[in-house]
């Protein structure tokens, strides 16, 4: 692993690494949300991302750097899923053994998509362990590299390429851009973007209520935690407390908002009636927000990143059904 820190030269870098292995993911824009919100949305669709997620984007970047040695050891990564489908994915693509350490609850679809990359999954208690401590020591004992889900400089240079791609496919410019945050690593990444491509958007991440910690960070001006509660439907938004790596970079955003549980389920169900996309809970935070009028977008541009699709199928179902109850 390396010591330097992000930078939008290494985004730069990363997009030339990705190309052609990573989905150019479209941006969608609706008639019927831009008459109901009074402004344009644009969103980027990276429910179309390889493996379901933005995730792909960073762990191909990182993975696909392994010098032979390192490929025969294999690599290891924690995450609740999304990234732990990408870490599977890149790794078969380069050819290398992963051991991916989830939590015992993750949804069924997330644990079997790890699987269907040829990932090993070991299951945690994500309440009484840590994550962190069993991922180093599998590697320690294996030799293998560990992949962090967002605090690696070329995790967070490959999520970055999201906002290369959105600005490049905008017409025009953007007022604001609204993104979900865990630990921090596609935020991060958008910002190192946006600092140098269009200073002017503004920035502003979107959590869910109960796992506030990037809002908590901001107003603090230093990295907290968030008050332990009970679990989100948001599974892949539930991270303890924004990266070390990541917060420094983040610290440009404009605004920090939250959403309940039941915002997101009406964004997840609006996305798919309307939108006709399946978008998981988690990745739906930031379309939540804009249809509970929690930011003022009214006669503005505002560019939306739906994260992710990796939905547990009963879940779904009972969102779009209306029988989900927050």
């Amino acid at each position: 692993m390396t010591n330097r820190l992000p930078s939008y030269e290494g985004v730069l870098d990363a997009a030339r690494r990705i190309e052609g292995v990573a989905v150019r993911t479209p941006l969608v824009e609706s008639p019927a949300l831009n008459e109901r919100i009074g402004g344009r949305v644009l969103m980027k669709a990276e429910t179309l991302q390889r493996a379901g997620a933005f995730k792909f984007r960073g762990a191909y970047n990182r993975i696909s750097r392994l010098d032979q040695d390192e490929r025969r050891r294999g690599v290891v990564a924690f995450s609740s899923g999304n990234h732990a489908q990408g870490v599977a994915a890149a790794a078969r693509l380069v050819g290398t053994p992963a051991i991916i350490v989830m939590p015992a609850d993750s949804p069924a679809v997330k644990v079997e998509g790890v699987r269907s990359f040829g990932g090993e999954v070991r299951f945690y208690d994500r309440w009484s362990e840590s994550r962190e401590a069993i991922g180093a020591g599998i590697a320690a004992q294996r030799g293998s590299v560990l992949v962090p889900p967002f605090d690696d400089p070329f995790v967070i240079e490959g999520q970055g390429t999201t906002a290369l791609e959105l600005l490049d496919q905008a017409d025009g410019t953007i007022d604001q851009l609204l993104c979900g945050a865990s630990g921090g690593g596609l935020m991060a990444g958008i910002n190192l973007v946006m600092a140098e491509r269009s200073p002017q958007t503004d920035v502003v991440v979107v959590e869910p209520e109960a796992f506030d910690d990037t809002a908590r960070s901001l107003a603090a001006g230093e990295r907290v935690g968030h008050p332990q509660g009970p679990p989100s439907i948001c599974d892949a938004l539930m991270a303890p407390m924004p990266g070390e790596l990541t917060f420094p970079i983040n610290r440009r955003c404009a605004g920090a908002l939250t959403v309940s549980d039941a915002e997101v389920a009406e964004a997840v169900a609006f996305a798919f009636r309307h939108l006709k996309l399946v978008v998981e809970p988690g990745g739906a935070v930031s379309l939540a927000a804009l249809l509970a009028g929690k930011i003022e977008a009214k006669d503005r541009v505002t560019a939306v990143v739906l994260s992710g699709g990796n939905v547990d199928p009963g879940l779904f179902a009972a969102i779009i059904e209306g029988r989900f109850q927050a």
